[in-house]
């Protein structure tokens, strides 16, 4: 089961606009996605080698991504890390990007579990290092669309090992929500169909999901990346949640909300997780999920090295590991995701697990958008204008929910 994974509304402000600070460029820049010019983090170098391990590694990580067996005595994958390698794994649970951006500015941490919103931020200010990937045999195996990605590195360099990955997806009461909805629309133009039914995710980076309906819906908004906004189409995508929030019955960030929601009724239509989906309908809910015309968004979550590493031999030794075929298995299926490393399928428990995930499948993932820190520096590579930054997205979200 997918443990809760919350964002919640309380940024560290002075991070995130520091990250504008970073990513500008005294030339002006002639691109400002995170690949070019308009993006210039820290010179900082990969590590070359591996040393000898320090006998520690302090991790910084989602909940359910690193289980000892003392939640579940059946869920384990660290034990045998720890025998292996002769590296003790702390761990720190964090229940948000901004919980896991401020934790990684203290230096007290080796390695973090960063989705796409809180990877460039670490990149930006130089918390995050480059990851010497030829360090990492099991990277060879990880699926190719997931390696050098906009949130896991800069200009060809690597800054993390990706873990793995799901989308936001469209659920709906199959009793409730006739006809059945093929798109977005029937959590924002068609909301009022569901007044008071309708549920959202509850977190500032789900104003993308309101510019990835834009996108489709409003060509002359020449929206091309929904974490790419300027001030115009930013007015837009807010607009559209503000008209959805009186027909919201809740926000959540809580699986088990959700869930119970989508049971009793109050809930029929919005927002989900591959995992929740199944659990609901497991539970008897009458339920469908699925990604609308539209696409959607997602995460894509990276193991990102501290520029601080006091461990920094046995960080490396655990992206290894986790990314290893039965232990990126392992923490797929527990956690609810599609694994990152090729290999990890055959070593599901589940039969026909990474088929219900769409692990392998690129055509699937190509129509998901996966998180980023929306900075100045616009993502989609404008120069011509500014682009709406996170902090004022958190500001935002406070006021679309009122």
């Amino acid at each position: 089961m997918r443990l809760t994974r919350t964002l919640q509304s309380a940024a560290a402000v002075a991070a995130l606009l520091a990250i504008s600070a970073c990513g500008s460029s005294d030339s002006g820049g002639s691109s400002a996605s995170p690949g070019g010019n308009g993006f210039n983090p820290p010179d900082l170098k990969a590590q070359t080698e591996l040393g000898k391990s320090e006998g520690q590694v302090n991790l910084v990580n989602w909940a359910g991504y690193v289980e000892d067996g003392s939640n579940d005595p059946k869920v384990d994958w660290v034990s045998d890390f720890q025998k292996q390698t002769g590296c003790k794994v702390n761990s720190k649970v964090a229940a948000s990007s901004d919980e896991m951006v401020k934790l990684m500015k203290t230096g007290e941490y080796d390695a973090v579990s960063a989705s796409g919103d809180a990877s460039l931020r670490l990149i930006a200010s130089g918390d995050a290092a480059p990851v010497n990937t030829d360090l990492v045999p099991n990277y060879k195996n990880v699926f190719d669309d997931l390696k050098l990605q906009p949130w896991n590195s800069i200009k060809g360099t690597a800054y993390g090992i990706p873990h793995g990955r799901g989308a936001n997806l469209l659920m709906y009461n199959t009793k409730k929500v006739k006809p059945a909805p093929t798109s977005w629309s029937a959590v924002f133009d068609d909301a009022a169909s569901y007044k008071g039914h309708v549920t959202a995710y509850d977190s500032p980076i789900y104003i993308a999901d309101a510019a990835l309906y834009l996108k489709n819906t409003k060509p002359e908004l020449k929206i091309t990346d929904p974490y790419a906004l300027d001030q115009k189409q930013f007015d837009a995508a807010v607009d559209v949640l503000k008209k959805q929030n009186v027909n919201v019955g809740e926000y959540w960030s809580d699986y088990l909300k959700e869930i119970s929601a989508f049971k009793s009724g109050d809930s029929v239509v919005g927002t989900t997780w591959q995992v929740i989906a199944n659990i609901a309908e497991s539970e008897g809910a009458k339920i469908k999920a699925f990604l609308p015309d539209e696409g959607a968004t997602g995460w894509s979550d990276t193991w990102m090295l501290s520029a601080k590493a006091k461990h920094p031999n046995c960080a490396y030794k655990w992206m290894d590991w986790i990314i290893s075929p039965k232990a990126n298995a392992q923490v797929a299926e527990y956690f609810g995701e599609a694994p990152a490393n090729s290999e990890a399928c055959a070593e599901t428990s589940e039969k026909g697990f990474c088929d219900t995930y769409h692990a392998g499948e690129a055509e699937y993932w190509k129509k998901v958008a996966f998180w980023r820190t929306p900075i100045e520096q616009c993502l989609d590579g404008r120069t011509d204008v500014k682009c709406v930054p996170y902090a004022k997205w958190v500001q935002a979200w406070t006021e679309i929910k009122g």
